[in-house]
């Protein structure tokens, strides 16, 4: 939505005036920050989600963040807060499931969803006693930009920096316990520890990119830029890099979409981060067909 319907903004093609207009209001200042920071930290963390087949528990976490903020609201609390503590709580009760066999199949995939159905009827719950404007759960559900405050970004750049360096000193052996589990425990890597710490740090994650697409969102900016870097490389660091710069062109482009556009910022993040899987998609499917191509021509010239 824009800041005011009244002498709306108009996108120029001049990229300098342009950025120069928008970063004069100390509003968009802190959502372009917050937005980087967003990117950098989901970016990451999502990466190591496909990696681990854990999308799943990402959309919970995703849907948990909804009652949290709800709650929040409710109360007159910080967003910021209740975000990040319903989404580290659902992570760490999906994180205390015993898992039985290699991937915790069945038993965490019913305990994901309980946890899911149950957070999705306390929101809806938190929204029925909310006597409030309505706009306040609409940001909640689809985000939006003109509430980030200077004080959120901070917590935001501190709780990130945080995941940051974690994920920086369990990285390797993270990567080596969602490659091949097995021969990683049989390594000394402590896999289970490895995993429930993992799901801490992507509810963590969860809750800060909420708070930009909103809690409906927030799960495509967690796995679209990182399945769309898997589709184009399998070497981790080339992977890791691009999913970041993906998520960051899909949150700065999604932004100055919202700023001229009075439609809501979660549906452009999310829309610009669709059109690069799929052009990730076809750009993966053309070079196997090249390289086909290439190998029965070579074929056919050795016979």
């Amino acid at each position: 939505m824009r800041p005011a319907e009244a002498g709306a903004p108009v996108f120029s093609w001049n990229l300098v005036a342009d950025f120069q207009d928008m970063w004069s209001y100390l509003y968009m200042v802190n959502a372009f920050r917050a937005g980087l920071i967003v990117a950098l930290v989901c970016g990451v963390v999502g990466w190591f989600v496909v990696l681990r087949r854990q999308t799943f528990a990402a959309h919970t976490l995703s849907v948990v963040a909804f009652p949290g903020a709800s709650m929040a609201v409710l109360l007159g609390a910080s967003t910021t807060l209740g975000y990040l503590g319903f989404c580290v709580a659902a992570a760490l009760v999906i994180a205390a499931l015993p898992r039985r066999d290699r991937e915790g199949g069945a038993e965490e995939s019913a305990l994901t969803g309980t946890v899911q159905a149950f957070a999705l009827a306390c929101g809806y719950l938190f929204m029925s006693l909310y006597k409030g404007l309505l706009e306040g759960p609409t940001a909640i559900l689809f985000g939006d930009f003109l509430g980030i405050t200077t004080g959120q970004v901070a917590i935001l750049g501190a709780v990130g920096a945080g995941v940051l360096v974690i994920l920086a000193v369990i990285g390797r052996r993270l990567l080596f316990a969602s490659v091949d589990p097995d021969v990683a425990a049989g390594r000394g890597v402590r896999v289970p520890a490895l995993g429930r710490l993992f799901l801490v740090l992507l509810g963590v994650a969860t809750a800060e990119a909420s708070q930009i697409t909103g809690t409906l969102l927030v799960f495509a900016l967690m796995v679209i830029p990182a399945a769309t870097a898997q589709q184009l490389t399998a070497r981790p660091s080339l992977g890791l890099v691009l999913s970041v710069a993906l998520g960051f062109v899909s949150c700065w482009a999604g932004l100055t979409a919202a700023y001229y556009e009075p439609y809501p910022l979660g549906f452009f993040v999310t829309g610009i981060a669709f059109a690069g899987l799929v052009l990730a998609h076809v750009v993966r499917i053309s070079r196997d067909a090249i390289g086909r191509a290439r190998t029965l021509q070579a074929v056919r010239g050795a016979a």
